[in-house]
């Protein structure tokens, strides 16, 4: 885990070649490979080496490669098409270890191997010892699918850095980030990481930076406030939606005569809206909080006016709506993506009456879960304690069922950020964020793995194995 010490580490410096060798294909259908190398990635990261070759004709290749003595567990990157030019990074090692690899093209269905090569991967960068310490009881006792997958993290101050992380506490997967803080991150579903940046002069969970990396450490899409039509500062969510546009929460200010309620002629009223970018920067769609609600008519718009309702988490459901929750007034909206209409609002002074009991205080992290539920990490100010809960809700009859009520043991508390998601139908994984806990608990809030860190996480999503391979799986 992170917080390992190897005193092997001073001799692990760099990625040893121990042998690169030429090979020569020996039947006409294939290309010789020439000028094999294996080099570090441009940012030097320890996880990730990338081997570069060319073939005199151009062909499909791909890299098999595994731990030293361990060939049966094979790893296979995604084969690169109709290339004379090949540069294929390998991905899911393991720190300070020993791998052979072997490059694979195929022509006709013939397959032809090269030689068998061997570099030695480094040791685990000093900045990220000791973030994170697991406490593993007892292995016996966790899910087969937590074991199966891992956890995204980030750390929002500056240096930046994301991080993949197993159940074990392994880091399976980095990146670094030196002048920026990682306001938010997201696992998409096209295999790569969307993240909110920004230094530190912006506020906790503001940023002027759009990035999306693939697993290979490329940049696929990187946009900072001022350029194009990327011209409010967001905050809290990045998405990718399924015609692979941006989404995200945006910071909107209006100009607003408040006089009539004690205010200033010309005030500054400070909210909240949807702003949804394509690939080239443009604006596609819009929303904000301004569309739905009359500042004059919030009987508390003076007090709240510099940061008014306060959207903290955003989901597109299945219909491609957009579900946003509000810290501020404690509700749960769904917002039509196509009219901009409110559909219906769920929580304190909203259209539906909550099962007596379920009251919540503010939620963050809201989402329709695998059950089809709306789910939420409830912070519980009122109380001091948190829980989590999932409701059905039917927008018909506005009728709610209580599907999921887990009170996180006495003491456990945080009154702003969390997270909480299935990781099957018992378990729940919990981001306790002002005391620096991750918490895997059974839905009676046992506590069955948890997991210190040293920064202050807004959230951890798990990220099964079955939808980060093959760059990462189980090792």
């Amino acid at each position: 885990m992170f917080s390992k010490i190897n005193h092997s580490r001073i001799f692990a410096i760099g990625i040893m070649i121990i042998a690169i060798c030429v090979s020569a294909c020996t039947e006409d259908a294939f290309s010789t490979f020439k000028n094999i190398s294996l080099n570090e990635t441009v940012d030097g990261n320890s996880l990730r080496v990338a081997v570069q070759f060319s073939c005199a004709k151009p062909e499909d290749a791909y890299i098999e490669y595994w731990i030293n003595g361990q060939k049966d567990k094979l790893n296979t990157t995604p084969v690169s098409t109709q290339r004379s030019d090949f540069k294929i990074v390998l991905t899911n090692l393991k720190f300070n270890s020993t791998y052979q690899y072997r490059i694979v093209s195929g022509n006709g269905g013939v397959r032809f191997e090269s030689d068998i090569y061997t570099f030695k991967t480094k040791d685990i960068p000093d900045q990220l010892l000791g973030l994170y310490h697991v406490n593993l009881q007892n292995e016996q006792e966790l899910p087969t699918e937590f074991k199966d997958g891992s956890m995204l993290v980030y750390n929002r101050e500056t240096p930046g850095f994301i991080g993949m992380i197993d159940f074990q506490g392994g880091l399976r997967w980095y990146q670094r980030f030196n002048d920026t803080g990682v306001k938010v991150a997201h696992f998409t579903q096209n295999k790569t990481i969307l993240a909110i940046l920004a230094p530190m002069d912006y506020p906790t969970s503001y940023g002027n930076e759009i990035l999306e990396l693939s697993l290979t450490g490329d940049t696929i899409f990187h946009l900072k406030k001022g350029v194009m039509d990327f011209k409010q500062t967001i905050h809290h969510e990045i998405l990718l939606n399924a015609k692979n546009q941006y989404v995200t929460l945006s910071a909107e200010e209006k100009l607003i005569d408040l006089s009539t309620v004690g205010g200033k002629q010309a005030d500054t009223v400070k909210g909240d809206g949807i702003l949804v970018i394509d690939k080239a920067g443009k604006k596609i769609w819009s929303w904000s909080v301004f569309d739905a609600l009359d500042p004059l008519k919030e009987k508390n718009i003076l007090k709240e006016a510099k940061d008014w309702m306060h959207a903290n988490s955003l989901f597109i459901d299945t219909d491609g709506n957009y579900i946003i929750s509000f810290y501020n007034n404690g509700q749960i909206w769904k917002v039509n993506a196509t009219n901009k209409k409110v559909m219906w609002k769920f929580g304190k002074g909203g259209e539906f009456v909550l099962p007596q009991g379920a009251e919540f205080d503010q939620g963050h992290a809201v989402h329709v879960n695998n059950q089809k539920n709306i789910m939420l990490f409830d912070n519980g100010t009122s109380k001091k304690r948190s829980q989590i809960l999932a409701f059905d809700l039917n927008p018909v009859s506005k009728q709610v069922s209580l599907k999921l009520q887990t009170q996180l043991q006495e003491g456990t508390f945080t009154d702003r950020m969390g997270s909480a998601y299935l990781i099957n139908d018992d378990t729940i994984l919990t981001c306790v964020s002002k005391q620096n806990q991750v918490y895997l608990t059974d839905k009676n809030g046992k506590v069955l793995w948890s997991m210190m860190c040293a920064n202050t996480p807004y959230r951890v999503e798990f990220i099964p194995f079955s939808k980060s391979k093959p760059y990462i799986g189980t090792l």
